[in-house]
């Protein structure tokens, strides 16, 4: 029953019905199904207590401190996306590094790493880089198939690079299957895992991916010239409409992020500020760029809110379905049941966890990383987690692993995002060529986390 459980959901989500509403009604049509098979005497190892439970679940969602980081990363990310920071900081960093042989795409990167640290939201930063960035790109003679897939990767790193959304909600979920990993195995005074930790722990292999991406394509302009062309820098000042020094545009473009990036992660790595705290000066940052940007106003701050409490009842609501799904999936046996198939496992630890990746890969075809992060991680994580795995090097092999996959075509969702907003004039065919260098670095980064979890583990133990 959980396994035709978990297939059922996923069907009913392929057939396009929200995410939120197809978890919970699905889970209930189940719960209705043991309820009335066991009253017909029919022998379903179903137990309806687990039920009563739903109330302080959906309290406990509500009132969650670590979850008020969603609204206030939102709101940070959705300020920025409004207030035109990007689009300078892309002027500024065109204008410092067009002039070299693949310098384009190097400032793409570094614009995109910096938007994802400011956003931590991969659709807004792929659409946002390919609106400002592609049309340039492709007029200063770059290949499609690099300057696509420049842009794909670069606007997945906002899964990966703190202070990301995918991390909160995943280090929220983690917490919760850490402790009951250890109330399972006898620890009465069960450990914790902090959003904190999961933060200082991606920064090492997100900055890693960073340098990958700019090596491969130094590489390609080296090997390739005419795939990464230098731009004249003249030229580049007078399309973009700035005349003189390029230093007043860089200490424009690039100071304003800069400091929000370093208040915000600062004051967590500081021990200053909690995530949630941080949240709040990021989204109070973002406002003052906005206001410094002279973009603020009624209607864009109307817009603004109206986005994020979109954005996050959606979360929430997804929350509220994925705990009904839990609770359901434990009521048929669900966790035994995965505990059992774990331990069966050939390879003991290390096949359960390959087997697990795997999964996480394949759904990011069809689910989005909080679907995957409310339905999939509670009902395998506790029990990887009691089979001695960290808390912490699972998290961000979960986030890499998911990054990955929304890269590889046919079905990744960055692909999609970009396409929206990529001339017709570029083929799919493109994009997908454009991706596959960026995949292979991807991979290699995984299997690099699981020769040597040191990468995201050694820092949070010093910090």
């Amino acid at each position: 029953m959980p396994l035709i459980l978990f297939a059922t959901v996923c069907a009913v989500l392929m057939l396009g019905y929200p995410v939120a509403l197809s978890l919970a009604g699905t889970a209930l049509a189940f719960a209705g199904l043991g309820w009335l098979l066991q009253s017909m005497g029919v022998a379903v190892p179903f137990e309806a207590r687990w039920m009563n439970s739903m109330p302080n679940r959906i309290y406990g969602i509500m009132t969650n401190s670590t979850l008020l980081a969603v609204p206030l990363f939102v709101l940070m990310g959705v300020l920025l996306e409004k207030s035109k920071v990007a689009e300078t900081l892309l002027d500024a960093m065109t204008m410092a590094f067009g002039a070299l042989r693949g310098g384009l795409g190097i400032a793409v990167v570094l614009v995109g790493m910096l938007l994802a640290a400011s956003t931590g939201i991969v659709g807004a930063t792929v659409v946002t880089m390919g609106l400002l960035s592609l049309p340039t790109m492709l007029k200063r003679g770059y290949s499609p198939a690099l300057a696509t897939g420049t842009i794909c990767a670069t606007g997945t790193l906002g899964q990966i690079i703190p202070p990301s959304i995918a991390l909160v909600l995943l280090g929220d979920v983690l917490n919760n299957a850490y402790q009951q990993a250890q109330l399972a195995m006898g620890a009465w005074s069960p450990k914790t895992l902090s959003v904190g930790d999961l933060f200082v722990g991606a920064l090492v292999p997100g900055l890693i991916l960073v340098v990958a991406y700019i090596i491969y394509l130094l590489m390609v302009a080296w090997l390739k010239p005419g795939a990464a062309p230098a731009a004249d820098r003249q030229a580049l000042m007078q399309e973009l409409g700035h005349t003189g020094s390029i230093w007043p545009l860089l200490i424009k473009g690039l100071l304003p992020p800069v400091l929000l990036i370093v208040a915000v992660l600062g004051s967590i790595l500081g021990g200053i500020a909690t995530p949630t705290e941080a949240s709040a000066v990021g989204a109070f940052g973002a406002l003052l760029l906005a206001a410094f940007n002279r973009q603020l106003s009624v209607p864009m701050l109307r817009e603004v809110v109206y986005s994020t409490a979109k954005v996050t009842s959606m979360v929430f609501l997804i929350l509220i379905g994925a705990a009904l799904f839990s609770l359901v999936f434990r009521a048929f046996g669900g966790e035994e049941l995965v505990t059992h198939l774990f331990e069966a496992m050939p390879g003991g630890v290390v096949g359960a966890t390959i087997v697990v990746m795997l999964v996480i890969f394949l759904l990011g075809f069809i689910l989005d990383f909080i679907e995957i992060t409310f339905v999939v991680v509670p009902i395998v994580g506790p029990v990887l987690l009691a089979m001695g795995v960290d808390p912490i090097w699972l998290g961000i092999m979960i986030a890499v692993n998911l990054q990955t996959s929304f890269l590889t075509p046919p079905f990744g969702f960055a692909l999609f995002y970009l396409r929206g907003v990529t001339p017709q004039s570029v083929p799919t065919s493109a994009i997908y060529r454009g991706v596959i260098p960026f995949i292979l670095l991807q991979l290699g980064m995984l299997l690099a986390l699981a020769l040597f979890p040191e990468l995201a583990t050694w820092l949070p133990s010093v910090i």
